[in-house]
């Protein structure tokens, strides 16, 4: 289903010394998850090196945070996206839809070569409901690589009218070693609702959708490298982007305006002949689970994760950059060390509000949630405050049960 609108954000686009703001009033579309490719050495398609962590550990004296041990295999939980795939039909009976899985996840190396990676799907009290591979690549430790299997894949005489509870494994196996680990087990919420066909044969026309309602309280933070470099030149990380991301239920448009504050004030404002520059976006759509035909309410069952950058504030600058700009200068955190704040505004309306804290390096102080529950990545979750209603109707308890598809996080709290 093709979303009709999407949350946008105007601008400006101005030369900052050391750093170009990009800006356009532009409707954007982006893919539902966003890979950055490697450019040193010739490697496979959508592999990526994991990026230098930028974060620390709280209580610790040195050093960062590990992403995660490179010696076994493991699923970055975040990355783990599944939704309904519905087929207008149902054991050749077009007057009835069914739907079957679809699923992308990536995976952190090392995964040998010969390996397969599986996933399988069964329902409560039937059992194995369906099982297929997944693209699977070689990949070394320190790098992941992103499998996208199911959906259309399927044959439409596989497809179900189930809903309520699914479970489902993600494995790894390997012939060649006689090997056969479990890299993920969890459950879904499937639901179904009317599409906006009419007539008399549309009664069972019905849209398959995955409940992510426990996505809207989980926010997170963190830093990204400047990609013009190869992964291991050090330059990467001269000069990193803070950026945030947070999740949406439904169909949102407009403008949505993240801000930093810093000791009740709001920090990263530069402004020329009266103008804002460098003014903070959520442009990019990192994820969006919808489903694969219009339903009737429209727009409600959507979920996206957005990510927001902030031009105007970066963590630390190793480069030869100046932090004096034209504008004014650069809000570095390392030079401002402390407990900051985020809030995020809708067309006027504030809909979202989250904390973090960073050292006097500048890094992120990790409140050791990603790393407890051994998410597999370097950003910091945090507890999102969801404010107002411009969300819709919701779950405000299934973070409780459901996140990560059934792996609550522990330590986890939403006030």
């Amino acid at each position: 289903m093709k979303k009709n609108t999407i949350l946008t954000i105007p601008f400006a686009t101005l030369l900052l010394i050391g750093v170009q703001v990009i800006t356009a009033q532009s409707l954007l579309k982006i893919p539902r998850i966003k890979i950055e490719k490697p450019k040193a050495e010739q490697r496979l398609p959508d592999r990526e090196r994991q990026a230098e962590p930028s974060v620390r550990q709280a209580g610790a004296v040195n050093g960062p945070q590990a992403i995660d041990s490179n010696d076994q295999s493991a699923i970055a939980k975040d990355s783990i996206q599944i939704r309904a795939f519905t087929f207008s039909v149902y054991q050749k009976n077009y007057d009835v839809w069914s739907w079957v899985p679809e699923i992308q996840f990536r995976v952190n190396g090392p995964i040998t070569g010969g390996s397969r990676l599986e996933v399988e799907f069964t329902i409560p009290g039937r059992g194995s409901w369906i099982k297929f591979d997944c693209k699977t690549e070689a990949t070394g430790a320190g790098y992941s690589s992103k499998s996208e299997c199911g959906g259309r894949q399927i044959p439409e005489d596989k497809g179900s009218t189930h809903t309520g509870t699914v479970n489902f494994s993600i494995r790894l196996l390997n012939e060649l070693a006689g090997s056969k680990t479990i890299l993920f087990t969890g459950k879904m919420k499937v639901d179904k609702v009317r599409s906006n066909d009419v007539g008399p044969k549309a009664a069972n026309h019905f849209v398959y959708y995955v409940d992510h309602d426990w996505n809207l309280p989980i926010g997170y933070v963190f830093y990204e490298s400047d990609n013009r470099w190869d992964p291991d030149d050090p330059r990467r990380w001269a000069k990193p982007t803070f950026s945030i991301a947070f999740w949406t239920r439904g169909e949102m448009s407009g403008f949505a305006e993240p801000h930093l504050f810093f000791g009740g004030k709001e920090v990263g404002k530069l402004f020329y002949n009266g103008g804002e520059v460098g003014t903070p976006n959520c442009s990019v759509e990192e994820v969006e689970n919808n489903p694969t035909h219009i339903t009737n309410p429209e727009g409600r069952f959507m979920w996206s994760r957005w990510k927001c950058s902030f031009s105007n504030v970066i963590p630390w600058n190793r480069s030869s950059d100046k932090n004096e700009t034209m504008f004014g200068r650069l809000f570095l955190f390392n030079e401002n060390p402390g407990d900051y704040e985020v809030k995020v505004v809708h067309k006027g309306r504030l809909i979202r509000t989250f904390k973090f804290a960073v050292d006097a390096e500048g890094k992120l102080v990790d409140n050791g949630i990603a790393k407890t529950n051994k998410i597999g990545s370097d950003r910091i979750i945090v507890p999102v405050q969801v404010v107002g209603d411009q969300d819709g109707p919701w779950d405000r308890n299934a973070w409780k049960t459901d996140a990560f598809y059934g792996n609550p996080l522990t330590g986890f709290v939403v006030q």
